[in-house]
């Protein structure tokens, strides 16, 4: 039997014969292309996928957790608002482990910009600083400028390796951006990029999407796909092979993560954790983001949707929200615990259903670009191997400091380039103000205390490559910095040499 049989066969025993139909239309060169991408999906298993995929989008939202739910408790938590004592623990316990080659990062960067309205990866974005660095630029220099830290600390010669899950869309582009700027001066054997799996999507009665006429619709599995593509890329091997014992693991959007927090590191280690979750308070009951707690006992995010109002609404004796922890998708793991879920979890994920506005051909070949969500994309969640952590942690941070996601293009509400931007320009202003320095407007005048909402906010950036979380900028006090102000190496030498010269 030729594999074009073989591949009919199965085709046809998934329900799914449509998928050739236009196969006679095709010229040679993309019947054989076609027939490749055929041949590597799992056929075997695509009449479950498309079962599984109609019988989750059709399934009412029902509420039954509230029941089980509790909030995690104190004891598991930790706290940047913490004594400072304890935060500078933390931070040396990071250090070390890092200075020891102990630690890497591991970005999650498979998803298209669609809302941002972009055709490129989100990493490769100019959110308009005054710099105009991009958010890979900005990640790149803090990897740079934490490794500077443990290094003098610990008088020695560090690295964090980089890995980066990509997917079918986005490993091409962004393996051309980072060549194009010359790995941000990263080695480029740190920076390891793997592709993670794609999955077809399906319509709501079950059918596979034709892309076009030789080409199914694929979609990334979902940041939970992380775990597979470890697997599929020998990753875990190659963490063994360096060392790596730690693992930060964020999403490319959040222009203010801070990479291989050694606070957060720290405070992991030193309680023993497999598994960890920085989390940010709510902002209001019914702000649209999951929550860590617990689930009959196991830690769990629960989607924002799966709560109750009333259950939301809780407030303690305090007056604060009893379900606050608000999930950033910015975690800790240990790589035993990475390995564990690798070989035994796995595969036991939950299939999650997005309903997504697929661009598609019809029945007669014509292409079209759907107005309303036409088509089921399954995906799993990273947080999702959080029940079967045997210690998990929870650590609270603060929002302005640590948490900006850029998801929408300008004009929305929230998570705008305009107000990412915002965000860390107010943050670089606060570190300026706290160091004893002045910033002067365009007249030569003070600028006074002014907050992040601001409709003109204060330009003001900080290269990570001088400060990672406001630390090292005792030369500006007393100085008067004129706005706008980028505080470069450049600029910070100039500054030390008018110091050392009584100018300032």
């Amino acid at each position: 039997m030729s594999r074009l049989e073989q591949v009919k066969q199965s085709l046809d025993s998934a329900g799914q014969a449509h998928v050739l139909r236009f196969w006679s239309e095709l010229s040679e060169e993309q019947q054989e292309g076609f027939l490749q991408d055929l041949v590597l999906l799992d056929l075997q298993a695509l009449k479950e996928h498309c079962e599984a995929a109609c019988r989750a989008a059709a399934a009412p939202n029902s509420c039954t957790l509230d029941p089980d739910m509790e909030p995690v408790p104190p004891e598991i938590t930790g706290s940047a608002r913490s004594d400072p004592e304890v935060l500078t623990r933390w931070e040396d316990q990071g250090l070390l482990q890092i200075s020891k080659n102990r630690v890497a990062v591991l970005l999650l960067a498979g998803g298209q910009g669609t809302r941002l309205g972009v055709p490129y990866p989100k990493g490769m974005y100019d959110v308009g600083l005054p710099s105009r660095k991009t958010l890979y630029q900005i990640q790149a220099e803090r990897i740079h400028k934490v490794q500077e830290l443990a290094d003098r600390r610990h008088s020695s010669k560090c690295t964090i390796p980089w890995y980066i899950m990509t997917s079918e869309f986005t490993l091409t582009p962004t393996q051309t951006f980072f060549k194009e700027n010359n790995f941000f001066n990263l080695e480029p054997s740190d920076i390891i990029m793997f592709e993670q799996r794609m999955i077809p999507t399906v319509t709501f009665d079950g059918k596979v999407i034709l892309e076009s006429k030789g080409k199914i619709a694929m979609a990334p599995d979902g940041n939970g796909g992380l775990y597979q593509a470890l697997v599929d890329h020998k990753v875990l091997e190659d963490m063994e092979q360096r060392g790596v014992e730690y693992v930060h693991v964020y999403c490319v959007d959040n222009i203010l993560v801070k990479m291989a927090d050694p606070v957060f590191i720290g405070f992991c280690v030193s309680r023993g954790a497999d598994c960890g979750a920085k989390v940010v308070e709510k902002v209001h009951p019914a702000e649209p983001v999951g929550v860590v707690c617990r689930v009959r006992g196991l830690p769990q995010v629960v989607e924002y949707s799966e709560v109750r109002p009333e259950t939301a609404q809780l407030r303690g004796p305090e007056g604060e929200l009893v379900y606050r922890a608000g999930n950033i998708c910015n975690h800790f793991f240990s790589r035993t615990f990475l390995q564990d879920v690798a070989e035994k979890f796995k595969d036991d994920l939950k299939q999650h259903a997005a309903l997504k506005k697929v661009p598609y051909v019809d029945s007669c070949g014509n292409q079209l670009k759907p107005a309303e969500p036409n088509g089921i994309k399954m995906e799993k969640f990273v947080f999702d191997v959080f029940p079967f952590s045997r210690n998990f942690v929870v650590f609270e941070v603060i929002r302005k400091d640590e948490f900006s996601p850029l998801k929408n293009a300008d004009g929305a509400a929230l998570d705008t380039p305009t107000t990412v931007r915002t965000s860390l320009m107010d943050q670089h202003r606060r570190w300026v103000c706290a160091a004893g320095a002045s910033l002067l407007d365009g007249d030569g005048n003070e600028i006074g205390a002014r907050i992040s909402e601001s409709t003109d906010p204060v330009k003001c950036e900080i290269s990570p490559l001088v400060s990672y979380f406001g630390e090292g900028l005792e030369l500006l006090k007393g100085t008067k910095l004129q706005t706008p102000l980028i505080l470069d190496e450049k600029t910070t030498k100039v500054l030390l040499g008018q110091r050392g010269s009584g100018q300032i």
